[in-house]
């Protein structure tokens, strides 16, 4: 081999190395330790107009005691949230972490004490996940609901805004617990205008045809995302079919948060923890398009403008080595 091919070499493999270097720094050290606000309209059909522009923030996933997850990222979320004045909060499960290598049980009562410091003027609800579950779930909910938040456990409530009603509708964890999706749902009165809270996305193909909108989490968008390949592991029976964001299928809606903390690996690679402010609009036509959604915007946890995209420098590194090898 000519001498000018193995310096060539050993150039793109040095490159190679500082990428992956860089990438499990920023993954373990910086991404992780993040916290933007993602924005999303999403526009659904035959949605009341009274109850267009219902700005609703979306936590999950927190797991208290994990990788930067302490009391002061607790007080960030709070301070964060409260920044966006949503019309309502709504919380979807996860708040606990195991004791492993990477991270330690916090008890409920000291994420349930930072989170009652949330405002909505149309109050704050949340869910239970698979490790409230795994842990202790009445012992989380008890925690929440002696700090002033009410949690929907197979329950309903009602929701007043600007003259008119929506229910709120809190289904089950589906890894832990008996599913009842269909008599929950039914605890509203029939015709009524209903926002299901679920923590996991595989649940969405149960939903009856009357519930226009569900929120979920559990995902963690995958925690990684790799170019050109995408997500390789999310914690669905589905793939990566409810992986995050906005999905349209059978008639609704759901979106599904990438949430806050991680699970399994204390990494986060292009899946920063967020805040989502999600409008909800009514749209005469969006039965016939599927999905009409207007295109995210991702704030800073700091900043109040839009943030400038990342510049992806792998083409520009491909770039490089194409050019080393023609020489």
């Amino acid at each position: 081999m000519h001498p000018s091919w193995k310096k060539r070499i050993r150039i793109a493999l040095g490159i190679i190395l500082v990428l992956i270097l860089a990438s499990l720094v920023w993954g373990v050290f910086i991404e992780p330790n993040r916290l933007v606000v993602r924005e999303q309209t999403i526009q659904i059909a035959n949605w009341p107009k009274e109850l267009s522009g219902l700005r609703i923030a979306v936590i999950a996933d927190i797991h208290t005691g994990g990788p930067f997850i302490n009391d002061q990222k607790l007080k960030r979320i709070v301070e964060l949230t409260n920044q966006q004045n949503p019309d309502l909060i709504v919380l979807l499960g996860d708040y606990m972490s195991p004791n492993s290598w990477h991270s330690h049980r916090v008890e409920p009562e000291v994420t349930a004490a930072a989170l009652k410091d949330l405002k909505a003027p149309l109050g704050v609800y949340t869910i239970l996940g698979n490790h409230d579950w795994w842990y202790n779930g009445e012992k989380v909910r008890g925690a929440f609901e002696q700090n002033g938040i009410k949690v929907l456990e197979e329950e309903v409530a009602e929701v007043k805004w600007k003259d008119k009603s929506f229910w709120l509708a809190g289904l089950a964890d589906l890894m832990t617990r008996r599913q009842h999706v269909d008599e929950t749902i039914a605890k509203a009165p029939a015709g009524s205008t209903i926002i299901a809270l679920a923590h996991n996305p595989d649940i969405f193909p149960r939903l009856p045809q009357t519930v226009p909108l569900l929120l979920a989490a559990h995902t963690h968008g995958g925690q990684v995302n790799i170019p050109l390949i995408g997500t390789p592991i999310v914690p669905s029976r589905f793939g990566s079919k409810y992986t995050a964001g906005h999905i349209f299928e059978n008639g609704h809606h759901m979106f599904v948060t990438t949430g806050i903390g991680t699970s399994i690996l204390p990494i986060r690679f292009r899946v920063p923890p967020e805040i989502v402010v999600l409008t909800v609009k009514s749209y005469k036509g969006a039965e016939k398009s599927g999905i009409a959604t207007e295109p995210r915007r991702h704030r800073e946890e700091q900043g109040s403008e839009p943030i400038k995209k990342p510049r992806n420098v792998y083409p520009l590194v491909l770039i490089f080595l194409c050019v080393s090898v023609s020489l």
